[in-house]
């Protein structure tokens, strides 16, 4: 694969790509996430690059090993160009927050529910920011490096359960 589609998105969005790099195929840019819904259509309606398949969205937790600690990580692909491309935001501890890639690809509506649940990543202006794989009295969000893996969570009762 070539830098074509890196180029494109440095060319069009030069204020918002911090960096970039392309080894073996695996094109990945770290954008602000300012525009990031702006810079998510431009990649799914650019007629050059046609990315019309959202592959993946997770959240990477560099906890104590760099800042900002956290990375939010798309992954999208093309079926009619054949190409790929990872895209990578930085959000602080403190302010973890994106907007939400819903108005974009609603396909990514329960990654980013996923992500939310599990590491605290906020996606704003989703329209369904609710826990997806915990309950909703669960406290605290299990994948992050710092969870505390001997925590006792308040007790729920079962569906069904007389109390």
């Amino acid at each position: 694969m070539s830098k074509h589609v890196l180029e494109r998105l440095q060319a069009r969005f030069a204020d918002q790509v911090e960096e970039t790099h392309s080894n073996q195929g695996d094109d990945t840019a770290y954008v602000k996430r300012d525009k990031l819904v702006e810079l998510l259509t431009f990649l799914r309606d650019d007629a050059e690059l046609a990315f019309n398949l959202p592959v993946d969205l997770t959240v990477v937790d560099w906890y104590q090993k760099r800042e900002p600690r956290f990375e939010v990580v798309y992954h999208l692909y093309s079926t009619t160009k054949k190409h790929r491309v990872r895209l990578k935001v930085r959000v602080d501890e403190d302010d973890a927050r994106v907007p939400s890639s819903f108005p974009v690809w609603p396909g990514f509506d329960w990654f980013e529910r996923e992500a939310w649940d599990l590491y605290g990543v906020r996606f704003e202006g989703h329209p369904n920011h609710t826990r997806i794989m915990m309950w909703e009295g669960f406290e605290g969000h299990p994948l992050r490096k710092d969870y505390p893996i001997n925590k006792r969570q308040p007790l729920t009762t079962l569906l069904g359960e007389q109390k």
